[in-house]
Parts: C-alpha cells; structure tokens; sequence
C-alpha cells in the first residue's frame, strides 16, 4: 500500500491499526471538553479508556448544572473546571495546564469513535504529522443535519479558498495533535468556532497536516447539543473574516480599496465628463464625496501594504516559537510492516 501521505497532499489512506510505542515512551492525553453531558460522558470515558488504556483521560466541565464531573470522575477521568464559559476557553485551558506528547481532542457528546483513536494518534508517533483531523463519515441524517452539512461545507471552501485546501472537515471536533503544536497554539476563540482556528493555525504555519475517516453517530437519547446552527455559524464567520484580516491583510484591505475605487469611479467619472464638456462642476455635493472616497480608497489600500510585512513577522514569529519547541522522537519496538 502507499505510505500515509502529509502536509503537501491530504488523503484518506486505507489504514491498518497499527501498534503504539510502548509504555514508557509517549504521553498520550485525551482532552474532553464538557457542559451538561451527564448522559454520555461516562460512556465517552470507558470507550477511551478501553481503546487507549494508557492514556490519560481529562474532563473539563464548564459549568455543567448537572452530574457530568461526578459520573465522569467515577468513570475513571482525571476531572478539572474551567469557569469561562465556552468551548474555545476550556481548550485554551486544557493546553495550557496538560502536559503531554500527543492529545486527542474529542467531544463529551458519544458522537465520536473511541476505536479510531489509535489511527489518529499512529501518524504522530510514526510520520511525526502535527495534525491528523478526523472527517466525519455517517449515513445517519439526524446526526449531522442536512443544514449542519451545507454550513460545515460553506465555511470548509471558504477556508480552503483563503488558507489553502489541505482540510475536508474544518469543523470536526475530533482530531489529534502534537506537542508542538499544543504549545504554539495561540487559543483566541471562545466558543465553537475553536476548530477553525485549530485548521487555520495548522495551514498557516504549514504545518504537517493528515486526514483520516471515521465513523460519526447520533447523540444518545436524552442528550442535546449545544450547537446553534445560526448563531455559531455567523460566530465561525466572523472569525474567518478576523482572521483573513490578520493573517492576509494586504488582499482583505485591498479589497475594500478595490470597492470604494470602484463607488469612487460611478460616481466622479459622470462628473468629470461633465466638466470636461462644459466646464462647470454642476454636482459640487457628489464631487466631493467621490474625491473622499478616492482618498480613503488609497488610505485603506496603503494600510494593507503597511500591515503585510508587519504579519509576515508574526508569523514568522510564530513559525520560530514553534520550532524552538523539541521535536518529540519515539523509537517504537516494532516499526508497522504495513500502513
């Protein structure tokens, strides 16, 4: 078979599980964020633990009003609160406070498969990949709404038009990630839209990146997701839009100085016709507000051009922080004679 490819072509590779290094050598941290999964967490905790008995396995509640931390921590979880409420806040401190070599990231909700675990993390170990990002695979419609589909395909070609297409599945909340990555990871969201900012750290830094399928289920009964398609959607957009201008600033400002030149031409071209025929400036009100918008046309166009090697150093910046992080090395027992 062809050996699993990395950061310069995304596939999904017909894996074989292949074995984990041993005890002694990698760290393995399962992180799950939580708010009022009292009904599935402890399921979540013993498929993990079955699947990765010598991981660690943290559950951080965020306020839950109900028994997640206690049926958790009974279920053999390393239990944590985080106040501020929001996804993207219990992430930034999940990565903040564990210390580990590889952590799989995965929702409290039981919608995620345990057993595809190894498949996530074996990249890691083996090919030394920063990200490997599980994309979602279900024929379930309740599980992933026809409206969850279209919205997660929208914001995945936005973000692949502007940051490169290396991600099928921004939006999925299982994926596993290294070190490295963990601890260059600046964490600004606060809510879901923590996994777009996950992808686009990866693809801005150019980081090794693999995806693999796997299954995807409906909630247990009972239990009810968080998620606000409209809400969290114009969140995960806005976010998109901060991001295009702080990490591509000279094409977001040139292009916002590209439409007020254009407002600027439909409006000063008919009078300067005009002036050139008779003269006269009949519409002083309109030749006014055009020669504004020409001026804030360049303004806006020279931030840009200010802005561009002003990021261009944060990101490098970023890229040298990153690589001041050790590379974590294993020396598995038995290298997989397959992939």
């Amino acid at each position: 078979m062809p050996p699993l490819q990395t950061s310069m072509q995304t596939s999904f590779p017909a894996q074989k599980d292949r074995p984990l290094p041993a005890p002694a050598e990698p760290r393995i941290a399962v992180l799950i964020p939580c708010f009022n999964e009292e009904i599935a967490i402890g399921k979540v905790v013993r498929d993990f633990r079955s699947a990765l008995p010598l991981a660690a396995i943290y559950v951080y509640d965020n306020n839950s009003t109900d028994r997640t931390l206690e049926i958790a921590a009974a279920a053999g979880a390393i239990c944590r609160r985080e106040p501020l409420q929001g996804k993207g806040n219990v992430v930034r401190r999940m990565f903040a406070d564990v210390e580990a070599d590889v952590y799989i990231l995965v929702d409290g909700d039981d919608t995620y498969d345990a057993a595809s675990a190894s498949r996530l993390i074996s990249p890691i170990l083996y090919d030394r990949v920063d990200m490997v990002n599980a994309v979602r695979i279900t024929k379930v419609t309740a599980a992933f709404r026809k409206g969850h589909r279209f919205g997660n395909a929208l914001l995945t070609g936005i973000v692949s038009v502007i940051f490169g297409d290396r991600c099928t599945d921004v939006l999925s909340g299982y994926r596993a990630v290294s070190r490295r990555f963990v601890k260059s990871f600046p964490a600004l969201s606060r809510d879901f839209e923590i996994e777009t900012e996950l992808t686009v750290h990866a693809l801005e830094l150019r980081l090794p990146i693999v995806e693999i399928e796997a299954p995807y289920r409906e909630r247990p009964p009972g239990s009810f997701s968080k998620l606000s398609t409209y809400r969290d959607g114009i969140r995960i957009l806005r976010l998109i839009a901060i991001l295009v201008k702080e990490e591509r600033p000279l094409q977001f400002f040139g292009l916002i100085s590209l439409v007020i030149f254009l407002a600027t031409l439909a409006l000063g071209l008919p009078i300067v016709w005009t002036y050139y025929e008779t003269g006269w400036v009949y519409r002083v009100p309109t030749a006014v507000l055009a020669s504004g918008l020409g001026i804030v046309s360049v303004l806006t166009l020279m931030t840009g051009l200010i802005l561009d090697p002003v990021t261009r150093g944060r990101r490098e910046s970023k890229r040298m922080h990153y690589l001041s992080l050790p590379s974590a090395e294993f020396e598995p027992h038995r290298q997989p004679d397959t992939l």
